[in-house]
């Protein structure tokens, strides 16, 4: 686009106020050409053409991605503004919570960038990746009898062996779905979350033990038989995963998913269904349930989440912790106030003011707490003990004192009785930003270790799953010599390009939307040429990873979204949540958060 040209249109879009309050819903936009002013309605807009991979008579994608365009131009790029100055619909000073910030979806309209749906005369022109990453995420969908129901992990077509990478993973989905309700297209968000619901009512046996009634699926297979033209799914509970071990996680995810459909739509007939209640419920009575546990955390085994190997975060692991208590809140805003709802919301606040106060005390650790656990008494005995997990400090390992800033912090992965695991993990991290286990001064702290860290953490791929890897004896003892996770490699310190939307919701909830920039950047340089890996290898992320899939669907996902976020910042109200005045707790500020 000509610089004269860009100069002449200014877009400037007309906020209508409810109650006082801004609203992000409006088909109003304004022109401003040499003086005048020009109102552009949804009707002026150029209409889209798509192809549609189903018939007529089922769901027509087609008509999801018809709809009308918003056009956005802006005179400063993303990373040259902060946070306050930036939003579609208004100013961020306006917002009073992200609980509050609805997506342009919810009025039907789609986010405010140019996506390959369409083209005008005055936007901005997207990075050549945007439309190469929409192709390849379209080429992933999975269809079940002519409805679009999720997308396989992998369209990796050079490599021989498909594994369960023809599989749609319910923990897989979630950026792609997100993707798609930052589109428009919720459907193919609904038709996964009810046909995963179904899934959940299944009996389901490994070997001659019946796993819970609320246990979600890790992933199913949609079978196709032509002949018959009958299409049948086979679902996975961990009877054929690796270490037969039942996914934690994926009911986590499916009730964060749910409240995303419901905030991107505006739709809350789907989570106030008798079918989706009474899955929260089952989902909610596998966690919540009594038993020997002394804290609030969730006691898991080895290979249960992301990290689906042995890599030694069994225990209590942060990953599993942030996004059980991310679920928690979202079930919470979601559950009906009937006979049955009302119970399980009690036991939920009850469960989160433990939660976070165990998390916040036992699991954060910065430069001060650091040198508080060094110094640690042992074989201390009564409530007024120091060192109350009766931790070693000669258990500290020696990189720790050296990769500690004295600016900055993060949750340690993993803490039980004489163990601390201090290696740092993405995910358990970025989500204790977004759900708020995490206090301000907490999340800024985390933001604050990136950026002094960078190196080490982002490297020249973001982003490290883990930090640091385990070698030599200690790699022999804790994988039990995985030849998937040598160092640096896979889930043993290799980088994730799928993190890349969750550092950038965590960016902009804090308001630091430069370092999500910067990591996508560094992004853009390689994914597209590389065949979007599933994971990059070496210290610094330089090698594609030596077991990776190509055209790995989560890549692709994760790179569109992180891009749509950093485009229209009111896409984050869909997984950030406003922080619960009644959790906050009295706790001492430390020497991170001052200086």
């Amino acid at each position: 686009m000509a610089m004269g040209k860009f100069m002449k249109y200014v877009l400037v879009h007309v906020v209508p106020t409810w109650q006082g309050k801004s609203c992000f819903h409006s088909n109003r936009w304004i022109f401003l050409c040499g003086g005048e002013m020009e109102e552009a309605r949804e009707s002026d807009f150029r209409k889209v053409e798509s192809n549609s991979y189903m018939e007529a008579d089922d769901l027509d994608l087609s008509r999801l991605l018809d709809k009308p365009r918003l056009i956005i131009e802006r005179k400063r790029s993303l990373d040259e503004r902060s946070i306050s100055e930036i939003s579609i619909a208004g100013n961020f000073r306006n917002v009073e919570s992200y609980e509050n910030m609805f997506s342009p979806m919810a009025t039907g309209g789609r986010s405010g960038w140019n996506t390959p749906a369409s083209s005008t005369p005055h936007a901005l022109e997207p990075h050549p990746m945007v439309n190469e990453a929409w192709d390849a995420l379209r080429r992933s969908l999975v269809y079940f009898r002519g409805l679009p129901v999720g997308t396989m992990a992998a369209v990796d077509n050079q490599s021989e062996e498909v594994l369960n990478y023809d599989q749609v993973f319910v923990r897989d989905f979630v950026p792609s779905a997100m993707a798609f309700l930052m589109n428009g297209e919720s459907d193919i968000v609904k038709n996964f979350l009810l046909k995963t619901l179904q899934l959940q009512s299944w009996e389901k046996r490994i070997d001659r033990f019946k796993l819970g009634e609320g246990v979600m699926p890790a992933s199913f297979k949609v079978l196709h038989d032509p002949i018959r033209k009958t299409d049948t799914i086979a679902a996975d509970f961990g009877e054929s995963a690796i270490g037969r071990v039942a996914p934690i996680d994926s009911g986590f995810w499916w009730i964060i998913l749910l409240r995303a459909y419901t905030k991107s739509t505006g739709d809350i007939s789907l989570a106030e269904s008798s079918e989706c209640q009474k899955g929260i419920r089952l989902i909610l009575s596998l966690c919540l349930s009594e038993g020997f546990d002394t804290f609030p955390t969730l006691l898991c085994a080895d290979g249960c989440s992301m990290i689906d190997r042995r890599m030694g975060i069994y225990g209590y692991p942060i990953e599993i912790q942030s996004i059980f208590f991310m679920a928690l809140r979202c079930a919470f805003s979601m559950l009906k106030h009937d006979t049955e709802g009302k119970e399980f919301i009690e036991r939920i606040v009850k469960r989160l003011h433990a939660l976070s106060y165990h998390m916040r005390t036992y699991f954060w650790l910065d430069f001060q707490q650091l040198n508080i656990i060094y110094r640690y008494k042992t074989e201390e005995y009564s409530h007024t003990a120091v060192n109350k997990f009766n931790v070693i400090p000669d258990s500290i390992p020696d990189w720790l004192f050296d990769f500690m800033p004295t600016r900055g912090g993060y949750f340690i992965g993993n803490v039980s009785p004489a163990r601390m695991d201090f290696r740092w993990f993405a995910l358990g991290n970025f989500f204790a930003i977004l759900s708020c286990l995490a206090t301000p001064e907490q999340s800024t702290a985390i933001m604050d270790l990136i950026e002094e860290r960078w190196e080490e953490l982002v490297g020249e791929m973001p982003l490290k799953i883990i930090y640091p890897a385990i070698e030599a004896h200690e790699w022999r003892i804790v994988t039990g010599c995985d030849p998937k996770n040598t160092r640096w490699s896979y889930h043993n310190g290799g980088s994730w390009p799928v993190l890349l939307w969750m550092l950038t919701a965590a960016c902009i909830k804090t308001g630091r939307p430069q370092i999500a920039r910067k990591a996508l950047d560094l992004a853009e340089v390689r994914l597209l040429k590389d065949g979007w890996p599933e994971y990059y290898d070496g210290k610094l992320g330089r090698y594609v990873g030596k077991q990776a899939r190509k055209f790995q669907t989560w890549s692709i996902a994760g790179y569109l979204v992180s891009k749509m976020m950093l485009e229209d910042p009111s896409h984050v109200g869909m997984v950030a949540l406003e922080e619960d005045k009644a959790m906050k707790p009295m706790l001492r500020r430390s020497a991170s958060w001052t200086c």
